[in-house]
């Protein structure tokens, strides 16, 4: 039998039993579009934190400290440099970081507990520096107000939950100042001035002109006494602490955190230009510790974050970093997680989707058994008129797979529509809330392809058994049918 009879024979059938053969066809599609849903909607979840978290410049990003801030940290990590002191995290070694294949940007992790004071009341807060990169990386997105001006300028960005503190209306520090007073760090010669003497008083207190370390900053220095001096001179120069204070203006509040730190320390709550952060030399939680250790002389870095220019790069960025001497961390090992994760989370996804599309070849089955009882004197003319058993067979064959491709572009636009829906639904639940609309569906084009094609693999597996049936009939009792 030809191939263009055989389709003719089978679309003029499936026209036959129109009702019957389209409830089937329906039960098809419900199976079809449950499957797509709550794929589209595993999809959607992953697509969403994958785009989320590539944004933030996570998975391009390679985090370094030294070996022992890393064994501080609880982790155990083999030491690679020679024997002895591990190498120290400075300027040096931020140069020399910078200069590696594939690395696009090295910055320091600059943060510092201090007070900040708005309209004369005290705080009590943490400031972190934000990378000019750290725009591009979602976390401002939404914000009142607006990013820093420019790399250098004198603005702080504050965490939502500290302007609560403040006043409840936060849209209204947009604009106003804030000043902001920490502790300097300042380097003392390797020997103790010879000039000063025990009985020159204990502090004296000096004011620089506005604009020392940035425009519209005032700043008041009060030098530590002579025997300070001293004493930390014997520990390799030491350092000594200077109070400062600066005015910032409040150009935003942002809700989310954008600068954790490495090893989650202390999260940030007011945030200015890491320029500027850099520049006022404050005094931050190693110092004290690399004065202990007579390292005082230098200042060095608690962490490094270096970025890389993609994704598949950071390993070999973080191999040649460890052999450098430092320890470095990176979350492409949480990456393979998140992607187990969601691999099982789509499997049993998909196994309940299924099931619906399992129940609707049940309705194929019983459609083509009804079907070769209604066309047994049909089957019993064709074989008279020659056609084999195998002929018969792919006749059924056909029209299940008709059935099945036809459920199963149905089902793809009715999973699809159902997505959609979900995404509606949810966005409208969010913007009550006064948060961000996201998309937690997609139906990418393999999706819609394989759920056709498992249609129609199913709808030609229910077949199986009426073409066999079929084509096993005796042609004479076919004939002799009614």
């Amino acid at each position: 039998m030809k191939v263009r009879d055989m389709t003719e024979l089978a679309v003029r059938n499936l026209r036959e039993s129109m009702l019957r053969n389209s409830l089937t066809t329906l039960g098809v599609a419900v199976g079809v579009a449950s499957l797509v849903a709550m794929l589209s909607l595993g999809v959607g979840l992953q697509e969403l934190a994958s785009k989320r978290l590539s944004r933030s410049g996570l998975f391009d990003a390679v985090f370094v400290t030294t070996q022992g801030n890393f064994r501080e940290f609880g982790r155990s990590r083999p030491r690679t440099a020679a024997a002895g002191d591990p190498r120290v995290l400075d300027d040096d070694a931020r140069r020399d970081l910078a200069h590696l294949p594939s690395v696009t940007e090295v910055y320091p992790d600059v943060r510092f507990a201090t007070e900040v004071r708005y309209q004369g009341t005290p705080y009590a807060t943490m400031v972190a520096g934000v990378p000019a990169s750290g725009l591009a990386s979602g976390a401002f997105d939404g914000m009142q107000g607006k990013f820093f001006s420019s790399a250098d300028a004198d603005e702080a960005i504050l965490q939502i939950e500290f302007a609560r503190e403040i006043t409840p209306q936060t849209e209204t520090l947009v604009g106003k100042d804030l000043e902001l007073r920490y502790a300097e760090r300042q380097t003392l010669p390797a020997e103790p001035d010879s000039s000063a003497s025990p009985g020159s008083p204990a502090s004296k207190k000096t004011e620089k002109p506005a604009g020392a370390h940035g425009s519209g900053s005032t700043h008041t220095e009060e030098q530590a006494p002579a025997s300070q001096g001293d004493d930390a001179s014997s520990l390799g120069g030491g350092f000594s602490i200077v109070p400062r204070q600066k005015l910032l203006r409040i150009v935003g509040v942002v809700d989310s955190e954008p600068a954790a730190g490495f090893g989650g320390i202390a999260r940030g709550r007011v945030f200015i230009p890491l320029h500027v952060a850099e520049s006022l030399r404050a005094t931050q939680a190693n110092d004290l510790r690399d004065a202990l250790r007579g390292r005082a002389g230098k200042p060095s870095y608690l962490s490094l974050t270096v970025r890389v220019d993609g994704p598949s790069k950071v390993k070999d960025v973080e191999a040649a970093i460890k052999q450098m001497g430092f320890a470095t961390f990176s979350l492409l090992d949480a990456t393979k997680n998140i992607r187990l994760v969601f691999a099982v989370f789509d499997v049993l996804l998909g196994i309940f989707g299924s099931l619906a599309l399992v129940v609707s070849s049940l309705g194929i089955i019983n459609t083509l058994v009804m079907a070769i009882l209604d066309r047994r004197r049909e089957i019993g003319v064709l074989k008279a008129l020659g056609a084999a058993d195998g002929d018969i067979q792919k006749l059924f064959f056909v029209e299940a797979g008709a059935m099945g491709f036809l459920g199963g572009v149905l089902g793809v636009v009715f999973g699809w529509l159902i997505g959609r829906a979900l995404t509606l639904a949810l966005n409208i639940y969010l913007r009550k809330q006064e948060l961000p609309g996201i998309d937690v569906t997609s139906v990418p084009w393999w999706l819609a392809a394989g759920a056709i094609g498992f249609a129609v693999l199913v709808s030609l597996i229910a077949g199986m058994y009426p073409a066999s049936r079929a084509a096993k009939l005796n042609p004479v009792e076919a004939l002799r049918y009614e």
